[in-house]
């Protein structure tokens, strides 16, 4: 389980939110929404520790994140609204890189998980060459091969069609099915069964 206890983000002395908690469980999807500048980003960014804490704590499993810090990054996927796609590498490149941070895959796999995004026949195909649409499918291929319990997305549906986003809503229904727990923002009307919404505006 993930909780956040009593958080708060200041950005350019402005308090963006205060007095936050909520909870995470196995098999919960749970959507950040506000306004742009309300600190959607900020909040995902401090789970997964690339800001500090300004006040309050993070839990993950009864244990404050900082307490093992390995540990959790074991069990985290993040996947921010930049691809981090180099473009000098092909797409079966970039997806070996991007898994490596977090485990292992052969061949057979990483060339399946693409397939799976619609890229079958561009797995050689150099991303400088590829569209944007098609470079965030090859960062969101990255779901296809990860088993970490919390999965934490920033805007990924960006680029992405009708279809995709369709295909990634599936996706993400079969994760909670697998007890799995997704942290998400995106500006798309999700048809998610058991949505939790955490509106940002509510802790202004």
């Amino acid at each position: 389980m993930l909780e956040a206890v009593e958080l708060a983000c200041e950005r350019d002395d402005r308090m963006l939110f205060t007095g936050l908690s909520f909870r995470v469980a196995p098999g919960d999807l749970l959507q950040v929404e506000g306004a742009n500048g309300s600190g959607k980003t900020s909040l995902l960014r401090m789970i997964c520790g690339f800001l500090p804490l300004q006040q309050g704590q993070l839990r993950w499993h009864t244990q404050a994140i900082g307490d093992n810090w390995p540990g959790f990054c074991q069990d985290l996927l993040y996947l921010g609204h930049r691809t981090a796609i180099k473009p000098g590498l092909t797409a079966l490149e970039n997806l070996r890189f991007l898994h490596s941070l977090h485990g292992h895959a052969t061949d057979a796999q990483l060339w399946q998980a693409l397939e799976s995004v619609g890229l079958r026949g561009y797995e050689e195909s150099y991303c400088r060459n590829l569209s944007a649409g098609q470079q965030r499918r090859v960062s969101l291929a990255q779901l296809y091969l990860s088993d970490a319990p919390l999965w934490v997305l920033d805007e990924i549906f960006t680029a992405i069609d009708k279809s995709g986003v369709a295909q990634f809503e599936a996706l993400l229904r079969e994760r909670a099915q697998q007890g799995g727990m997704v942290v998400f923002t995106t500006h798309h009307q999700m048809a998610l069964p058991g949505l939790k919404v955490l509106h940002l505006g509510d802790y202004a």
